[in-house]
């Protein structure tokens, strides 16, 4: 589990020391981008939590969500509908639902061994 962190931790570090930038005009795709793969990110912490992660799943999905939200993207912008908005709110509910998740199975984690020290 330390390494997608790592993995993660050392992006945004390289990406904040790089100089560059992106143009205005791919601003959707890459939001959209960043979105998708924050879902596949903490949907993979979910499922490593859980006990069901399946790193082909994992790999499948991360490509297949950013594929796809880039392509709604896409398309949007050639039939003048903003549909990259429709990305946006699907990956933005499936993220705050795996964090909550993820918080509640680390809550349960953490409150399980101290309840086992406070009784004995």
């Amino acid at each position: 589990m330390w390494l997608p962190l790592l993995g993660l931790i050392l992006g945004i570090i390289l990406g904040l020391l790089s100089e560059i930038r992106i143009p205005d005009e791919y601003s959707n795709y890459l939001s959209i981008a960043v979105l998708a793969s924050l879902d596949t990110l903490f949907g993979g912490i979910r499922a490593h939590l859980q006990n069901l992660y399946d790193e082909k799943v994992f790999v499948s999905g991360f490509f297949f969500n950013i594929i796809l939200a880039a392509s709604l993207a896409f398309l949007g912008v050639h039939i003048g509908v903003d549909l990259y908005l429709a990305a946006v709110f699907a990956f933005g509910v499936r993220l705050f639902q795996n964090i909550a998740v993820i918080r509640r199975i680390l809550i349960a984690k953490w409150s399980t061994p101290r309840e086992k020290v406070e009784k004995s």
